[in-house]
Order: C-alpha cells, then structure tokens, then sequence
C-alpha cells in the first residue's frame, strides 16, 4: 500500500515537471544541438542544409575581417560595463543600507531602471537624449562647453553604450543590499576595537563577506554583456565604423539580413564559447578571493 502511494506521488510529480520538462527539451535542448549542427552547414531557412565541416568556423576566424571587430568591441563593452556596473551597485548598495525614513522609496527609485532597462523604448530614448542635437548636447551647449558626438564618435560611441547598461544595476544592488544586512555587525565592532577604520572595515570585512554575492553578479553581467544585441541594434546599428558592432548584432544581420543561417550559427556557438572561457576562468580565480561561511581558513 505505502509502496502505491510513492509511486502515486512520484507520478503527480512527474505530471506537474512534464511542463517545464517538455520546455524544457523543446526549447532549449532542441535548438541548443540543432544550431550546433547548422553551424557546421551552409543554410538559408528556405533550402535543406548542406554539410561543409568546419567551414564556417576557419572562414570567421580566417577571412571574415569584421568578425574580429565585432570580438573586440563586445570583449571591450565587457570590460567598461561589468567592473563599473558592480562598482556603481555597490556602491548604491552601502549608501542605501540605512535604517532612515524614505529608504524604502529611495531603493525602489534606484532599482526602477532595471525593470525597463533592456527595452526597445529605453534604448531609443537613450538615442535621442545623445544625438548630436539631443538633450545632453543641448545642456553642455546652455553651460557654455564644447557639444560631443557621443554617437558620430568611434571612441565615445561604445562607452555611450555602456553607460546605459552600467545605468541598469538595480538588480545587483538589490542583491548587494540583501548581502550587507547579513554581514554580522559584531565583526565591526570588534574591528572598530582594534582601531579599525572604515576604509580598512570595508575591505577586511565586507568584501569578503560579500563575495560570494560579488561573484555570482559578476558572472551574471559578463555573461549579459557578452550577449549584448538591443542597445547596439537600437542605439548606433553597429556604427560608428563597426565601433559598436557586436557579436550578437552580426550574429543577427548575418542570419537574418543576409539568410546565411549556418553562419550565424557558427558565430552564437563562438559566443558561447566566449562566455563558457569567461566564466571558467572566474570559476577557476574564485578559490583566491571568494570567501564561503563553511571555509575552514
């Protein structure tokens, strides 16, 4: 009878997993393989596939000359965003873990851009507020400074970009600020005893009571900042002189505009190699600088 009943349980389990299992498989796995083998093909959508072998991938990092400019403006947009997005959430983070009155508002205020940050509308609006004749050169031009192509510029274009992704870092703060409240205060106060100041306190004590959260956040943003595709579409289209033209945005014109499907698979596949590189090396870093509760030192 007890045996019956496990196995009526673990079918009703199975039932309500059948979903997310079926999503899973249909969704993910599926197109996860089949690009991988679309890569390896020369496909439009309309015709059947036809086998080349690793054509694609020789011909990308042999003949392809906008492939490496697209690999270095994504490694680079990587590189101006993550760092100073973790740096601004933190930094948010301690100023708002205070127990004063309007704190709730203020963290609600802080964390708003990130609901809206990764849509079409932002990035437009982003657009509009750095173009030439847009909102920002307009307030330099009222203060009586020298107006930037923020936009028509190689070397400001893709820092504009970045500054709208560092713009969104409402969740890691978020995260930061639930990390700092369980930070035991005992461990200040004995700090503070031995003539600790705050600077010290701050990077003998929160950091690393904090890094495994530091951690997680910076692999999340590396891995979002090497897929990047909606700023880079929206905001420049790649431009100016492919300063912005991402990995995930030749992905796209490669696959969509010119119907060389098997080649834009062969790209994604480059891009989840980037970040599976990315995030064993910070896996492998993490035993130096990442302290867990359970360590024995």
């Amino acid at each position: 009878m007890k045996k019956k009943k496990l196995r009526s349980r673990d079918n009703q389990a199975y039932l309500y997993l059948l979903p997310w299992i079926i999503g899973m498989l249909v969704l993910q796995i599926y197109p996860f393989i089949t690009s991988f083998y679309y890569s390896l093909t020369k496909y439009n959508a309309l015709e059947a596939p036809t086998f080349l072998g690793l054509d694609n991938y020789i011909r990308l990092f042999t003949r392809d000359k906008e492939f490496f400019k697209s690999l270095s403006a994504t490694i680079l947009y990587s590189v101006y965003t993550v760092p100073c997005k973790i740096i601004m959430s933190l930094f948010i983070a301690l100023l708002l873990n205070k127990s004063r009155k309007g704190i709730g508002v203020l963290r609600t205020i802080y964390y708003l851009p990130s609901l809206f940050g990764g849509s079409i509308a932002v990035s437009i609006l982003w657009k509009i507020m750095f173009m030439d004749d847009g909102m920002i050169n307009a307030i330099l031009h009222k203060l009586g400074m020298e107006t930037v192509s923020f936009l028509g510029n190689p070397a400001t274009a893709l820092p504009t970009l970045s500054a709208l992704e560092v713009w969104q870092f409402g969740s890691s703060m978020v995260m930061f600020l639930a990390a700092l409240k369980q930070v035991p205060q005992s461990l200040y106060e004995a700090a503070q005893i031995d003539g600790a100041g705050p600077v010290k306190s701050f990077f003998k004590i929160t950091i690393p009571q904090i890094s495994p959260i530091i951690f997680f956040c910076i692999i999340m943003q590396t891995i979002n900042a090497l897929q990047n595709f909606t700023s880079a579409f929206v905001v420049t289209q790649g431009g100016p002189v492919k300063s912005t033209y991402m990995l995930g945005l030749k992905l796209y014109n490669d696959g969509f505009l010119f119907m060389k499907m098997g080649y834009a698979s062969a790209t994604s596949w480059v891009i989840f190699m980037l970040v599976l590189v990315f995030t064993l090396v910070l896996f492998g870093t993490s035993r130096f600088w990442v302290f867990y509760g359970d360590d024995e030192s």
